[in-house]
């Protein structure tokens, strides 16, 4: 007979992790479910096993970092779910125009006072540039300002952004380096509160990347592109004619800018919680995935790598998050309805950040920023860290 607990506690062990014991990332087992249900669904049963309220540690992110950095996930077997997405990724489009809206649906259009409080006032719901600071701010701004300074922006530039957010890179672009601005996005609460606070010099598109007459009616050539963040949810499928939309926006000799989370290993699904409940459809590009999809459209300037930023980034955003969702019994309502289902939604937002952030610590997953060029750079590009 199979002693789920026994097998359990053997592979947390693997990985330094004691069951109810006493150090900050150990595991503390509220409900003998928890065993059972994890060896049954693997990673999707952790988070969900998580959300009910199964189990808990005083550090989620030192736990799961801890899981990620031994490989604990492959030493199990891989559950029914992932069986499932590995065969609609096989069969289907996940990331097509219907598909695709699925993600602002769910996540995106949110609630904007939400993120708001997490994110700080860049609004920057990507990966801040932590060198030489301490604050998320400024970790943003300087992301901002690094990827101005690798397209070389100038004044009157026209920008093309594909994936907006809430529009903090596109206002930073006009206001600090004088550009014009076109930003796409299909999520409508972002594309509303862009909208309010960007300059008139940035022209924001509710609509698809693939829309392209709706953000480009006359067809003309942009100087510069930039896409920070977008890239997750494209799909492995779509990427090869994404980059030839990218390419025909281009003048000759301009720069594309990709901003995006990866992963060292081909992917064609997202992890089934992240896809369950934070980001449906979305799939981690890979240098294969990436580099099969460019190939004979770009020249390759330049590939940064600064993961590790993630790690302060994410760990930054839920510092906010906490005293945002408990100030007030009205916060909670305005963000989830139902007050039973309040509890749930909580531990899953923590659960999110904190798993994530052990993620990017563990190097399990990474960000990358591709400098790409059409017909090349005259002379040699200057690598800007």
């Amino acid at each position: 007979m199979i002693n789920e607990k026994e097998i359990v506690t053997q592979l947390l062990g693997s990985a330094d992790i004691q069951i109810n014991g006493n150090r900050p990332w150990d595991l503390h087992v509220l409900d003998e479910r928890f065993h059972k249900r994890v060896l049954a669904d693997n990673s999707l049963g952790l988070g969900e096993a998580y959300m009910e309220g199964w189990w808990k540690s005083q550090k989620v992110d030192e736990t799961i970092y801890r899981m990620l950095q031994v490989r604990l996930r492959q030493q199990v077997k891989q559950p029914i779910q992932v069986v499932g997405l590995w065969l609609m990724a096989k069969i289907a489009n996940r990331q097509n125009k219907r598909r695709s809206k699925e993600v602002a649906e769910v996540h995106y259009n949110l609630n904007n006072d939400l993120y708001r409080h997490m994110l700080g006032s860049t609004m920057a719901y990507t990966c801040g540039y932590w060198k030489n600071t301490n604050s998320l701010d400024q970790a943003q701004i300087n992301k901002y300002d690094l990827i101005c300074r690798k397209l070389d922006l100038k004044p009157q530039d026209e920008v093309l952004e594909l994936g907006c957010g809430w529009g903090g890179f596109a206002k930073y672009a006009a206001e600090q380096y004088g550009c014009h601005v076109v930003a796409v996005n299909i999520s409508e609460e972002q594309v509303k509160y862009a909208r309010e606070h960007c300059p008139d010099s940035v022209d924001v598109k509710l609509c698809d990347y693939r829309d392209v007459h709706a953000y480009n009616p006359t067809r003309k050539q942009f100087d510069k592109v930039v896409s920070i963040g977008m890239c997750e949810h494209v799909g492995v499928k779509n990427y090869k004619r994404w980059f030839q939309i990218v390419l025909e926006q281009m003048k000759e000799y301009s720069l594309f800018l990709l901003h995006t989370i990866g992963s060292d290993e081909y992917l064609e699904y997202c992890e089934p919680w992240l896809d369950k409940y934070i980001f449906p459809n979305g799939v981690l590009p890979s240098p294969k995935s990436l580099g099969t999809a460019v190939d004979g459209l770009f020249i390759l300037e330049d590939w940064h790598d600064f993961g590790a930023y993630y790690d302060n980034t994410l760990m930054a955003w839920h510092e906010n998050f906490e005293p945002y969702w408990q100030s007030s019994e009205e916060v909670r309502n305005a963000i989830v309805p139902y007050p039973a289902e309040q509890e749930t939604f909580y531990r899953m937002w923590k659960y999110y950040l904190l798993s994530l952030a052990g993620a990017f610590r563990a190097r399990y997953v990474s960000l990358w920023q591709l400098v790409l060029s059409k017909k090349g750079v005259r002379g040699v590009y200057s690598a800007v860290r």
